[in-house]
């Protein structure tokens, strides 16, 4: 609906592609070893990140400045070596999935864009009922400018457009200096857990500097060549990270539409297990996922394992409701 183009990408890139990007510069020391091929002097890595390949998607064909913005959007497993002392559950893992996807528009469309990406985190946050969290604009650290790539000129504009579509929307937001991304400033949402931790989840980046070292192009109004600008966004941020503070925030007690089972049927006896699969079947058929409890167990013990594993609806089956083709709801 938000006008993306969903794309796929190889788990694997060439080192030249990272080369370019200036990840493997950054990160190479953090990424898994390189695997070679039977091709001497050939090396592959494990996709550290999705947006050098969603450059060379947008390179793979010419553009006109009617055809931007351009959304490339990408659920894109990616690999980097977490020390074991830093591993933690799912909140810190070696292989994970962005819901990870890459704006390149006209710099005249950077501001809407960003608002529009916005919009989506908001209405995530929304429905899954976050309230506790903070905006963070990272922004480059003044006193090393050799942890970031590219001109003074276009790290300007990037950092002045964010602060400018905060002051438009009136937010309250914090500015941290020293924790935006190498290649341009971010603003990122940090959602505070059960147990107070805050975790960075939704992240939206301003990038000037990626389409400049890949050579990417449109053709404007003019007849000219001009260098589109890149937003970097990521609504979920790592899906694992977002599952596990998920869970925490709601004790497991997960949203109807969410929850992984939304029923359980619960027959009083043996003799009720056939109408109890035709329940089952009615919902499988209507896309609502739920499952039979046939143990020999007591239905109090039944109700009180359901509650336990947070499952939201309780259908319980007996003679009465199979006479009268019904089940006794219990929340």
């Amino acid at each position: 609906k938000a006008g993306y183009e969903q794309v796929i990408t190889p788990h694997i890139g060439n080192v030249n592609l990272y080369k370019t990007s200036g990840h493997y510069e950054k990160y190479g020391a953090d990424s898994f070893r390189p695997i070679t091929t039977p091709q001497e002097g050939e090396e592959f890595f494990l996709k550290p990140m999705n947006c050098p390949h969603h450059c060379e998607i947008y390179r793979s064909r010419p553009h006109s400045y009617r055809d931007l913005p351009v959304r490339y959007a990408e659920f894109g497993t990616v690999y980097r070596y977490e020390q074991s002392g830093e591993l933690h559950g799912l909140t810190r893992v070696r292989g994970f999935t962005q819901d990870d996807a890459h704006i390149f528009c006209t710099p005249e469309q950077v501001k809407d864009e960003f608002k529009g990406v916005m919009d989506i985190v908001m209405k995530i946050f929304k429905a899954l009922d976050f309230k506790d969290f903070k905006i963070q604009i990272s922004l480059r650290d003044p006193d090393d400018r050799t942890k970031y790539i590219g001109s003074e000129e276009n790290w300007e504009k990037a950092e002045r457009s964010i602060m400018e579509v905060v002051q438009e929307r009136g937010l309250e937001a914090e500015v941290v200096l020293g924790e935006a991304a190498f290649y341009g400033p971010k603003m990122d949402f940090m959602v505070r857990d059960a147990l107070g931790r805050e975790w960075q989840l939704g992240t939206i980046q301003v990038d000037y500097n990626l389409p400049e070292r890949f050579g990417l192009e449109y053709v404007g109004a003019d007849n000219e060549k001009h260098r589109p600008v890149m937003i970097h966004r990521a609504p979920f941020g790592s899906m694992e990270r977002f599952v596990a503070v998920l869970i925490e925030h709601c004790a497991g007690k997960f949203p109807l539409w969410l929850a992984p089972e939304q029923a359980i049927i619960l027959p009083i006896s043996e003799k009720y297990i056939a109408y109890a699969k035709k329940v089952l079947s009615l919902l499988d058929n209507s896309d609502i996922r739920a499952l039979i409890d046939e143990r020999s167990e007591k239905t109090g013990r039944k109700i009180r394992d359901a509650e336990m594993k947070r499952i939201p609806y309780m259908l319980i089956v007996g003679e009465k409701e199979e006479q009268e083709g019904t089940v006794s709801v219990r929340r």
